[in-house]
């Protein structure tokens, strides 16, 4: 995170939900995730990290918690002008080190982007080993059942 020397990535709080919610669904637009309402993000404030700058949210990232064992990265999106500066990686691992704390063995992200994941130690899964996500999340999504997302997952210790 070089270059920003007031970079900071915290749990999110209410005040950041409006800047997370535009960032997360610019994505969205694009077709790079899931839209989430701001109703939702009210709802799993908990799940969110974000990065802000001199107050302004340029990143966010959720952890969410799936079943005893097994949670999801999700909405993770950082601001273009941001990107490749390490925000993404950070706040991934925020999210990591969280469900260690937490006694999660197993983390999962669909993505578009898996060699990213892969960087910080996820390796590629067959979707079907996630049924918890696909009858949650995805049959809400536009592009189920034809999804094209990559499935990675990382064991942790």
């Amino acid at each position: 995170m070089k270059g920003y020397a007031t970079l900071k990535i915290r749990k999110a709080r209410i005040p950041d939900l409006k800047q997370a919610h535009r960032l997360i669904n610019d994505f969205a637009k694009r077709g790079q995730m899931i839209p989430r309402s701001l109703n939702e993000l009210y709802e799993t404030l908990r799940d969110f990290m974000v990065c802000e700058v001199e107050g302004d949210v340029c990143g966010v990232c959720a952890l969410h918690i799936m079943w005893d064992d097994l949670a999801e990265i999700r909405s993770l999106a950082v601001e273009n002008r941001f990107q490749r500066h390490g925000i993404g990686r950070n706040l991934v691992k925020h999210c990591l080190r969280e469900a260690r704390n937490l006694g999660i063995t197993r983390t999962f992200a669909l993505t578009y982007h898996p060699d990213f994941f892969k960087k910080l130690g996820f390796y590629d899964i067959d979707k079907a080993a996630l049924p918890q996500k696909i009858w949650g999340d995805c049959v809400r999504c536009p592009r189920f059942p034809e999804c094209d997302e990559n499935a990675v997952i990382i064991h942790l210790e």
